[in-house]
């Protein structure tokens, strides 16, 4: 797994690309700056006891400058140790730590290579996208994704793919899945069903779609940055744990 982690580190932090943001390098971070809307994000860090309350200082100025969100994602193995600390002594507000888990894709198993037993429409416009907000608890945030996505399936479709699946044309769960370029990893996104719907298979139907997708495109592995509730279930299809993260949030307000 140490290979598969510094792969990651390279392809999906280091030189992480992503439709709708600037990748800008500086001393210590690598920053993805929102072009679109005003959420951006510090997604790799390789700093030193004595330099990090620096940087961390440097970054929260710079981002209130341009009145940003900024989220800094950070990883278990990134240094220094109490660099979390460091964050919430700047100000930054720590959400719910998530595991990174992955899938080698040419290990795939059978259950994930199966037809889904459910009707599934891939959304290709902004009106399929309504049945995405059906599906989701919406919130300020998610009404700026819904406004994100919509944004990318017109400027740039080949980089996602999202899916929404009904029952008797109902829309009860949905997910996504994003494919950057020059990476060997395809990552997964949004998996959501509607309360009434749980644990019928939808969720692992969606999957199923994702994983096959993303083995036609040729990607190596497939990423979830996966909760309390997801990562039981990708478990058991073959997904492994490869690092953990924490997002500490830092409003330009704050």
């Amino acid at each position: 797994m140490l290979d598969v982690l510094s792969l990651y580190d390279q392809d999906e932090r280091q030189y992480a690309e992503q439709p709708g943001m600037r990748h800008e390098v500086a001393a210590g971070v690598v920053r993805l700056v929102d072009t679109v809307s005003t959420y951006s994000t510090v997604i790799y860090s390789c700093l030193t006891t004595d330099d990090a309350d620096q940087v961390i200082q440097r970054e929260a100025l710079y981002f209130k400058q341009l009145a940003h969100t900024v989220e800094w994602k950070l990883f278990s193995h990134d240094a220094p140790h109490d660099l979390g600390e460091r964050l919430l002594s700047k100000g930054f507000s720590a959400e719910e730590p998530e595991s990174i888990m992955v899938l080698q894709l040419d290990q795939a198993p059978p259950s994930l290579l199966a037809e889904a037993p459910f009707e599934i429409r891939r959304v290709t416009d902004l009106d399929g996208l309504k049945d995405v907000a059906r599906v989701w608890t919406m919130n300020d945030h998610r009404v700026a994704l819904l406004a994100e996505l919509g944004h990318l399936l017109l400027h740039h479709p080949e980089y996602l793919s999202v899916y929404v699946a009904y029952d008797n044309g109902v829309p009860v769960s949905t997910a996504r899945v994003h494919f950057p370029n020059r990476s060997a990893f395809a990552s997964l996104w949004g998996g959501e069903t509607v309360p009434s719907h749980r644990k019928r298979g939808y969720y692992t139907a969606l999957l199923a779609l994702r994983v096959q997708e993303a083995v036609r495109r040729g990607y190596r592995f497939l990423t979830i940055d996966a909760g309390q509730m997801s990562r039981p279930i990708v478990e058991e299809h073959g997904f492994r744990l490869l690092t953990s993260s924490q997002p500490y949030v830092l409003s330009p307000k704050g």
